[in-house]
């Protein structure tokens, strides 16, 4: 069995439940994780990049597509550069939690997909 993360950031949103499971299941598992409120603090275009690279996702696996916001923008169609931009300038369009640590990142969701970097 490989050793347990040492540490982890959370990009949360209080107000998510899959968010709040994640946080449960980092702090279950002995880590106090840094809690990034992304909707209170976005990631700048650079930073969510590198998120989504080392999560192994495109734009458009990482984008909440129910939001109004994405229909009032047209994005449907909409290319990674176009689908980065939206995300930065409205963070509620960025799916959520992203969990970062020192094993790797993961966009959970499912919530247990955390495990695999815990």
């Amino acid at each position: 069995m490989s050793p347990m993360a040492k540490t982890a950031t959370i990009y949360h949103n209080p107000r998510c439940n899959t968010s709040r499971t994640v946080l449960g299941m980092i702090r279950d598992a002995g880590i106090e994780p840094t809690v990034i409120k992304y909707l209170d603090t976005p990631p700048s275009r650079d930073g969510l990049r590198k998120l989504l690279d080392d999560a192994g996702l495109r734009p458009s696996q990482a984008i909440r597509r129910r939001e109004p916001i994405f229909a009032e923008l047209g994005l449907a169609n909409a290319d990674d550069d176009a689908l980065i931009d939206a995300m930065v300038a409205n963070p509620i369009l960025i799916e959520r939690p992203i969990v970062v640590t020192d094993k790797g990142t993961r966009l959970a969701r499912p919530a247990a997909t955390v495990s695999e970097i815990l």
